[in-house]
């Protein structure tokens, strides 16, 4: 029996890694090498595939919001959602609780947004938050309440990144923010 895995396969092998190296180190943080060892994988294979640790990053970032994006698009296109609903941000506020389990794309996502300094990774970052504006606001909802939207999810996601859920015994004003931040959710990210 032949266990060898597809080109495809062991592709998303690297790219599962790196989300996990960069999660844990960020761009600056993250050798190839290390996405390697995380593969199983040898470092020029990894090079092999992506080119340099930035376009694999890039990569990595791009999904993470992608996923997102995508998360948001499959209840603003049901043909059922209605977006003047009462619970309409609820269900769209749902869709990204659904991914608030993966902190390894929430932290790649945090280091994206925060790498700036660097042309190529905030040219990404704006990019990505365009789509997911664009995404939310096919909602009809005014930019105002869009960019509230976004911006509750954003503080979620430093929330999540500083892991006050966990803390939040330690400081009322934590424990006051992460009740207003995540509602009925908090208990479950405990």
């Amino acid at each position: 029996m032949n266990t060898r895995m597809s080109a495809d396969d062991r592709r998303e092998l690297v790219l599962q890694a790196a989300t996990r190296a960069f999660a844990q180190g960020g761009y600056a943080g993250t050798s190839t090498d290390k996405v390697a060892r995380e593969a199983g994988v040898s470092q020029p294979y990894v090079v092999r595939i992506f080119g340099t640790k930035l376009e694999l990053f890039l990569e990595v970032f791009e999904r993470s919001t992608l996923r997102i994006r995508d998360a948001f698009a499959e209840v603003v296109d049901d043909p059922t959602f209605d977006p003047t609903a009462e619970d309409a941000r609820e269900q769209l506020g749902l869709a990204y609780t659904a991914l608030l389990a993966d902190r390894d794309l929430l932290q790649v996502m945090m280091h994206g947004f925060s790498g700036g300094g660097h042309e190529e990774i905030a040219r990404s970052a704006r990019a990505c938050m365009a789509r997911i504006f664009e995404t939310v606001r096919r909602t009809g909802w005014s930019d105002d309440e869009v960019r509230d939207f976004v911006a509750h999810g954003m503080l979620i996601n430093v929330m999540l990144a500083m892991r006050a859920p966990e803390h939040v015994d330690e400081d009322p004003q934590i424990a006051a923010l992460a009740a207003c931040a995540f509602g009925d959710a908090l208990e479950f990210l405990t």
